[in-house]
């Protein structure tokens, strides 16, 4: 099956530099492209369901990365999403994270990488590996007003942590079965088990709530 991505930067070379490499591929195929997030925001509107996964560009004019995703949040709108940034701005990831995306790729990331991480969030896995995430929750420590805060958690049991740790790495449910020598069907249940405990709803934030709350390291 042929992965449909939407393309979102701002910087027309880079752009079009994206496009190309994953050209090379034949596991995905450019459907859309957008020069900033008013752009992406109208490309979706007019070709709805059209993308399995977008590639967006967290600083734009107009409308940044993390504006157009919580405006998809707003409308119920859910296309898996990579950032994309040339730097490790920490406080700008962690925003985009809340706001839905599933992890992110710096822009001079190889082919290979590229098209792995576009079939891992298609799939419904992450991109967030525990080093980068140890980063990210430094912005948790001075939470303001109205933004997400720690509550306790149902107990999780020893099993259930080796399957957080084994998603903090990016293994997807049948990795993670393989590993465990569990069945699938075992293992998607017991994630949903986890994200429900974590008052999670996805495994990005699961994730994140983990490690903030020092299940995993």
């Amino acid at each position: 099956m042929t992965i449909k991505v939407l393309v979102v930067d701002d910087q027309q070379l880079l752009r079009q530099g994206l496009c190309s490499l994953l050209a090379l591929s034949d596991q995905v195929k450019v459907v859309g492209q957008a020069s900033d997030g008013e752009d992406a925001l109208s490309w979706i509107a007019q070709h709805p369901g059209q993308a399995d996964v977008m590639l967006l560009d967290i600083r734009m004019p107009k409308l940044d990365g993390i504006g157009v995703l919580r405006q998809l949040q707003q409308t119920n709108q859910h296309i898996p999403t990579i950032i994309l940034t040339t730097f490790d701005d920490h406080d700008s990831l962690l925003q985009a994270i809340r706001a839905g995306a599933m992890g992110y790729l710096l822009k001079d990331v190889s082919l290979d990488t590229l098209v792995e991480g576009i079939a891992s969030v298609h799939a419904g896995n992450t991109l967030i590996q525990p080093a980068i995430t140890a980063s990210l929750l430094k912005g948790l420590q001075g939470l303001g007003p109205g933004e997400e805060a720690v509550a306790p958690v149902e107990t999780l049991s020893e099993k259930e942590r080796a399957i957080l740790r084994l998603m903090a790495s990016g293994c997807s449910n049948k990795e993670i079965a393989q590993a465990l020598f569990k069945s699938e069907g075992t293992i998607k249940n017991q994630v949903s088990g986890i994200l429900a405990k974590l008052d999670a709803r996805d495994r990005t934030r699961a994730v994140l709530r983990a490690v903030e709350l020092g299940i995993i390291s």
